[in-house]
C-alpha cells in the first residue's frame, strides 16, 4: 500500500493560509479522484480542496476551525497498489505560537484604536483567531479587547465562525450590569477622534413594518473594500462615446458559425475584453499597482471581469494573460468564468492577480457607470448599453443622419498616479481600435 500526502493546495499569491470549516469524508472512507474531500474558507473566499488520487483515508491532520498554512499536509490517503511501497511522511503542525500584534500610530487615542485597529492573528494573551474570525470581527468593528471577551467552543477554546456569529447577534442584549462590569478607560474625546469617528454611521430609526436584514459575509467584505478603495485612490473618470455598429454587424453574422465551430456562444463582451487587452499593451502605465510611493508595473496582463452571483453580490474572476488570447481564447475564457460565478464554482485562484478590470454595467441596461477601483489596481472600465441612436455621418459627399449603435464607456482611474492625458488616451485608442473594426475578418 502507497500511502499519499493530501496538502492544502496554493490559492492566490495573497493566500498563505485558510481555515478549515468541514470535512466532506471521514476516516475510513473511500475517496475517488478529484472528489472533494473539506471545505475551507480564506478571506476573500470559500472554496473545496478535490483528492488527487483515489484510495482510502486514514488520517485527517487538522479539526474544523483549524487554521493551516498552504502547502501543509492536511490528511494522508492510502492508495491501493501493488508492488507499491509506503512513503514516510511528515506532519507538521502550524505554529501557534503567539505573534506580536502590530504597533499602532502613537498619536491615535486610544478610543480611535479600540474602533479601528485590524485584528491580530493572536491578542496579548497568546489566544489565536482565524483569518475568518479576524475579518468577521473587523468589519463589525469588534476591537481586540472585545474579541477576547468571547468564549470559543473550539479546539483548544478557540473563538468559532459560530461564536462571533453567535455573540454579534446577541451583542447589546446584555443586563445593564454585565455591561457594568467591563470597563474601558477611554481619553478625553479629541478632533482627533472625532475626525476618526465622524464616518462611522449614523443611527437608524426602525418602524414596526420595516424588515431588517442581515448583510452576508461577502457583502461585508465587499462593503469594506468599497469604502477602503475611496479612500485610498483619488478617483477620476473620463467619459467616451464609442460607435460600435461594424461590431454588431460583423457578430450578427458570424455568431452561428462562430457557435457550430467552436462550441461557445460568442457575445459582445470577449470583444470587448480582447480590444482592451490590446490596448493595455499599448499603454502598459495603467497596468501598474502603487505600494506607498513605489509604483510597480505588471509584467502581465490579467483582466478582472466583474460578474453577477446568484445572491446579488459581485465576484471579479481574473482572465490570467488576457493579451496573449486570440478572440476564441478570450470567449472560452469569459464564458467558462462567468458560468462557474453563476454556479458558485470559482476557485480562489480564478479570483486573484487581477491588474485591470472591466465592469459591463450595460448588462443591467445602464448608459453608463463611475465605477469604483479594485484596489491594489490603479484603473477599472465600466462598458455602458449598446443603444441604437440618430447619428450625423461624415462622407466624401457631405454630412447626414443615420442610425448607428453607440456605448459609452467610462474609465475610472487613480489620479495619484495616472495623470489625465494616460487616462483620456487610453479610452481615445480603444475607440478607434472597435471603430476600425473589419466587417469581412474571420474569427
Amino acid at each position: 500500500m502507497a500511502i499519499f500526502e493530501l496538502k492544502l493546495p496554493k490559492m492566490g499569491e495573497s493566500v498563505a493560509e485558510a481555515t478549515i470549516t468541514s470535512w466532506l469524508k471521514e476516516v475510513g472512507d473511500t475517496i475517488e479522484l478529484d472528489e472533494a474531500i473539506v471545505e475551507i474558507a480564506t478571506d476573500k473566499v470559500d472554496s473545496e480542496v478535490p483528492s488527487e488520487v483515489e484510495g482510502k483515508l486514514i488520517e485527517i491532520l487538522y479539526q474544523q476551525d483549524d487554521v493551516v498554512a498552504v502547502g501543509e499536509t492536511i490528511a494522508i490517503i492510502e492508495i491501493a497498489g501493488e508492488n507499491s511501497e509506503e512513503v514516510k511522511t511528515e506532519t507538521k503542525k502550524v505554529d501557534e505560537t503567539p505573534i506580536e500584534a502590530k504597533e499602532v500610530e502613537k498619536t491615535i487615542e486610544k478610543a480611535v484604536e479600540i474602533i479601528s485597529t485590524p485584528i491580530s492573528k493572536t491578542s496579548d494573551a497568546g489566544k489565536f483567531y482565524s483569518p475568518l474570525v479576524r475579518n468577521i470581527a473587523q468589519t463589525e468593528n469588534i476591537s481586540m479587547q472585545e474579541l477576547e471577551t468571547i468564549s470559543g467552543t473550539g479546539k483548544e477554546g478557540r473563538v468559532t465562525k459560530d461564536d462571533i456569529i453567535s455573540y454579534i447577534e446577541n451583542r447589546g442584549k446584555s443586563t445593564q450590569k454585565e455591561a457594568a462590569s467591563i470597563k474601558v478607560e477611554t481619553p478625553p474625546v479629541t478632533e482627533k477622534v472625532i475626525e476618526k469617528t465622524v464616518s462611522k454611521a449614523m443611527p437608524i430609526s426602525v418602524n414596526g413594518g420595516d424588515e431588517i436584514i442581515e448583510m452576508s459575509r461577502m457583502g461585508k467584505l465587499i462593503a469594506k473594500h468599497m469604502v477602503d478603495s475611496v479612500q485610498t485612490s483619488a478617483h477620476v473618470q473620463s467619459f467616451i462615446e464609442i460607435d460600435v455598429t461594424n461590431i454588431v454587424k460583423w457578430r450578427a453574422k458570424v455568431k452561428d458559425a462562430f457557435l457550430q465551430r467552436e462550441g461557445e456562444k460568442l457575445t459582445f463582451t470577449p470583444i470587448l475584453m480582447h480590444a482592451i487587452a490590446a490596448t493595455i499593451k499599448k499603454y502598459p502605465m495603467i497596468n501598474i499597482a502603487l505600494n506607498g510611493d513605489t509604483i510597480i508595473k505588471k509584467k502581465n496582463i490579467n483582466l478582472g471581469m466583474a460578474a453577477a452571483l446568484p445572491d446579488g453580490n459581485l465576484i471579479v474572476p481574473v482572465i490570467k494573460n488576457a493579451d496573449q488570447l486570440n478572440l476564441v481564447g478570450m470567449t472560452k475564457a469569459v464564458n467558462d468564468l462567468a458560468t462557474r460565478a453563476r454556479n458558485n464554482a470559482l476557485k480562489p485562484d480564478d479570483i486573484q492577480g487581477g491588474t485591470y478590470t472591466v465592469t459591463n454595467v450595460g448588462s443591467f441596461g445602464s448608459v453608463m457607470g463611475t465605477p469604483i477601483i479594485n484596489q491594489p489596481q490603479v484603473a477599472i472600465l465600466a462598458l455602458g448599453a449598446i443603444r441604437k441612436v440618430p447619428a450625423v455621418i461624415e462622407t466624401p459627399d457631405g454630412d447626414f443622419i443615420g442610425i448607428r449603435q453607440k456605448m459609452f464607456v467610462s474609465h475610472s482611474y487613480d489620479h495619484r498616479v495616472v495623470n489625465g492625458a494616460l487616462g483620456g488616451m487610453f479610452i481615445k485608442t480603444l475607440k478607434e481600435t472597435l471603430e476600425a473594426w473589419d466587417l469581412n475578418q474571420d474569427f
